[in-house]
Order: structure tokens, then sequence, then C-alpha cells
């Protein structure tokens, strides 16, 4: 087994780490482009394939060394881990989050407003009766903060929240 050597396993990690970072960048990228980010798509892309080209290169003139597929693929998966990890870190772009509250809808909306966050407030109907739709378009690093904020004054709330592709005009929280 020529192949279990101090220079294989280096060779696999390099693979390994290079795909941790082609897969991270693609990741990012991908996530840009959903959002309309051409620039910032246009980066992660550019650095992403080359990445990847060195990547596939090196395995492709080492394939007497089966750690490298290992390196290859491993460095795939993880890197897809870290790419999503990433960017829930940078949490960039909008998002509108949906409330629904049978009882606290008013005071919801209030506290909201009060700790800087733009709310609309819609009369609704549900399976018992009336209900308070709140509408709050925030930025996504905002969302622990406006989800620990509801649940603190109404743990039955119910919350959707919805990326944003584009947003305009309207109060943004600075």
């Amino acid at each position: 087994m020529e192949w279990l050597t101090l220079s294989a396993f280096a060779s696999a990690a390099l693979i390994f780490c290079l795909r941790v970072a082609d897969m991270s960048l693609d990741t990012l990228r991908v996530l840009s482009v959903m959002r309309g980010r051409r620039s910032t798509a246009w980066v992660f892309g550019f650095f992403q394939s080359t990445l990847f080209v060195i990547a596939f290169t090196h395995v492709l003139s080492n394939l007497d060394n089966p750690l490298n597929i290992v390196g290859y693929a491993a460095g795939f998966a993880t890197g897809n881990v870290v790419g999503i990890t990433l960017e829930g870190r940078l949490a960039f772009g909008f998002v509108n989050i949906r409330i629904i509250s049978p009882r606290r809808g008013v005071k919801l909306a209030e506290a909201l407003r009060a700790a800087g966050f733009a709310v609309t407030e819609v009369a609704g109907r549900g399976r018992d009766g009336t209900v308070d739709v709140l509408y709050c378009s925030a930025r996504r690093r905002d969302i622990p903060k406006i989800e620990t904020l509801i649940q603190s004054l109404d743990e039955g709330a119910f919350l959707v929240t919805e990326d944003v592709r584009s947003a305009r005009r309207g109060f943004w929280r600075s």
C-alpha cells in the first residue's frame, strides 16, 4: 500500500481544504444569485470556479491515490455545511415575517415598533375567530431579536418568515 504515505495524506488534505472552500463559496454564490446580488455572485463564482479547477486537476493528476477521491468527496460534503453556516452568520438580505396572533397582536405591533421595526397590522379571521395579522419587514440578521420579542409577549403567535428578493422604499431600521 504505497499510497499510505505522508505525502498521500497531505495531498488528500489539500484537496479536502480546496473543496471545502470551493463549496462554501458555491453555496454563498447560489444564495447571492437567488437574492439578485449580481456583483457578489460574480465574485463568489470567480473564486469558487478557480478553486474547483485546482482541486479537480489535482485529483485527476493523482488518480493512483484513493485518498484524493475521499478528500474530494468529504470536502464537497463539508463545504456545503460550512457554506450554509457562513451564510447564516452573514445573514445578508431581507425577510418578511408574518405574525398571526389571536389575542396579543396590538401589543406585539407596539413592542416591535418600539424596538425600531416597521409593522403593518391587518385584521383577519382564523378558525376560532378574529386574529391580528402583522407584517414585519426586516433584515435577516434581526430575525433572532424579533422572534425573541414575539415569543416573550405571545407564545401562541404563529410566525412565517419568507425571504425577500428585493425591497424598495418604506421604513428600514438602520
